[in-house]
């Protein structure tokens, strides 16, 4: 069986990493295969690295184009690394955030330019895009709101840009999602915890019932 690659987007405060926390034992119970959970930025030892350069909040005047191209770079050998040979060995790859978070945060939200940010991730990923990705919707007030309430004091470089910033990544993702019907399934991440998980299982259950079909 080929692998099958699934990665988990949305905007800061989404609760998409927990959701794929609770998630993982879900999809185990249900499929014979073997999972693969991983992240971005970082991922791999060089991509780790990377990550934080991008994310460490002394770093306030990095230039926004430099910032995508860090993100590219961390993406590149992620991919080689981890994402390529977990699918050449028939697993199931999951991702939390690939090439979608950045159109949307430095292409809409850091104003770069979605196309233009999409063509440096095209020769990053090399066609390697996900057989599904799941967006956790949620508005940037109830997102932003979260994250003050949970680790207000160790928030991240993003996570401490303006309303205005974060505004434009979620219309950007919106875009995405509106441009990506066949790839990007949306869910409502406003909900209750439990029902966001149960959500998101039945899209993976609906995309790939032959794999998910209950394992043993």
């Amino acid at each position: 069986m080929p692998g099958i690659f699934i990665s988990f987007e949305g905007p800061d405060g989404a609760g998409k990493t927990t959701a794929l926390q609770n998630l993982v034992p879900l999809l185990k119970a249900c499929t014979d295969e073997e999972l693969v959970v991983s992240r971005e930025p970082g991922g791999s030892p060089i991509s780790e690295k990377i990550r934080k350069i991008i994310l460490d909040i002394t770093d306030d005047h990095m230039d926004d184009r430099t910032e995508a191209l860090l993100y590219a770079a961390a993406r590149r050998q992620h991919l080689i690394d981890v994402i390529l040979p977990a699918l050449n060995d028939g697993k199931i790859m999951l991702t939390d955030r690939f090439v979608d978070s950045s159109v949307a945060y430095q292409g809409g939200g850091r104003e770069i330019g979605m196309d233009e940010v999409a063509k440096i991730n095209d020769f990053a990923i090399d066609g390697h895009l996900p057989d599904l990705t799941i967006y956790f919707d949620v508005t940037p007030e109830v997102g932003l709101a979260r994250i003050r309430k949970d680790h207000e004091e160790a928030m991240d470089r993003l996570e401490q840009a303006s309303i205005d910033f974060h505004k434009r990544v979620h219309e950007s993702y919106l875009k995405l999602v509106k441009d990506n019907p066949q790839r990007i399934v949306s869910i409502d991440a406003s909900q209750d915890p439990d029902m966001v998980v149960a959500d998101a299982l039945a899209v993976i259950q609906k995309r790939f019932p032959d794999v998910f079909n209950g394992g043993n």
